[in-house]
């Protein structure tokens, strides 16, 4: 597949993310490096829908690290239950945050994003990823997003 995305101008996101989803598969099809595909999917993600900063954190030993990402620097490291990241990872469930001053210990990567959703990347029982998305806007997040998203990282080889 050419390296281009066709991108879906619709305002709905169930359309939006039907048809990404399969651009995703194509990218990642026959590509081994993990590296690679996080890069390509934050990349997808971040054509698609403008947001603000999408990427992933690795759990390595008893933290979070940064790993492939769109958008401006962003924390490093992120401990077990810190911030939404963090919490996402330690209650191994998808979070959704409205308004990220509202979150009890949110951790202000920068002070532009508003909103956010971590979806954390499973392989077998144990969480070895979450992927983090943040937008400039309040209130940008639902569960459509919940749940396309957590197909869309099902589709990376961890």
């Amino acid at each position: 597949m050419a390296e281009d995305l066709s991108i879906n101008t619709s305002t709905d996101k169930v359309e939006q993310y039907t048809t990404l989803i399969p651009q995703i598969e194509a990218l990642l099809y026959g590509e081994s490096d993990l590296v690679a595909n996080m890069a390509n999917v934050a990349a997808a993600l971040k054509e698609q829908f403008k947001w603000f900063w999408v990427g992933f954190y690795l759990v390595k030993e008893n933290e979070l690290v940064l790993g492939p990402f769109q958008g401006p620097v962003a924390c490093t490291r992120i401990g077990l239950g810190k911030g939404v990241c963090g919490s996402a990872w330690q209650q191994a469930k998808t979070l959704v945050v409205p308004d990220v001053e509202a979150f009890p210990g949110h951790i202000a990567c920068s002070s532009l994003s508003r909103s956010e959703i971590v979806v954390p990347v499973f392989k077998g029982d144990g969480v070895v990823a979450v992927l983090d998305v943040d937008s400039e806007l309040l209130d940008q997040f639902n569960e459509t997003d919940a749940q396309y998203l957590g197909q869309i990282v099902k589709l990376i080889n961890f």
